[in-house]
């Protein structure tokens, strides 16, 4: 650990402890949304757009401190991609919840739930992470374990395409329900962008 005579704020650390900690929220929402029917759905899904507008507000504060911050407790490039990474996983979440929403979807393919379960695992993983990074030990696992989830997200990811492809005949069903899968992997490959920052952040103050 480098040696730094400059106070720093370590208010960057709750801040982004804060945003996710919304995507835990988040997550288990989109997970409430897949097992209730049409009419509930819609309400679930105001629930996450309320956890998204929570979670950009975290992102907004930590933009708004890196500006008025002189000395920040590590890199600020790292801090300002860490926290928009953060932003990106709620924001993919939320899109899917969404299009589930405003297509109608009455049924879903049970690997898209699947899908949802990384999403899960990955958040708790992540929320549990960030407040490590004040000290900046044991996150290996936390980058190990996200990246492994992430490549169990893409073999759900072209499995359920193959499904679709071979299960659904009508073009605008299959539309619709693709979008979902897809905004759901861009969620998974947001959370390994996390951990990859993380990384990084990690090395660089090692």
């Amino acid at each position: 650990m480098r040696l730094r005579l400059t106070p720093r704020d370590t208010s960057f650390f709750d801040l982004l402890a804060a945003s996710a900690a919304h995507l835990v929220t988040g997550a288990n929402l989109l997970g409430e949304l897949l097992g209730a029917d049409r009419k509930s759905r819609k309400e679930i899904a105001g629930r996450i757009g309320e956890a998204e507008h929570l979670a950009d507000d975290a992102t907004h504060t930590i933009m708004r401190r890196l500006d008025q911050t002189f000395v920040t407790p590590f890199d600020r490039d790292d801090i300002y991609n860490l926290a928009s990474a953060l932003d990106d996983c709620m924001d993919f979440m939320e899109e899917a919840a969404d299009l589930i929403v405003l297509y109608k979807i009455d049924e879903l393919p049970a690997r898209v739930a699947d899908q949802v379960q990384v999403l899960q695992r990955a958040a708790e993983l992540t929320a549990d992470a960030m407040p490590r990074l004040r000290a900046m030990s044991n996150l290996s696992e936390y980058w190990v374990e996200v990246n492994r989830l992430e490549n169990q997200a893409d073999k759900i990811h072209r499995k359920l395409l193959a499904q679709l492809f071979d299960e659904i005949s009508d073009p605008i069903e299959l539309m619709k329900i693709k979008e979902v899968v897809e905004k759901l992997e861009d969620a998974a490959d947001a959370f390994e962008k996390v951990a990859n920052t993380v990384e990084t952040i990690a090395l660089k103050e090692s």
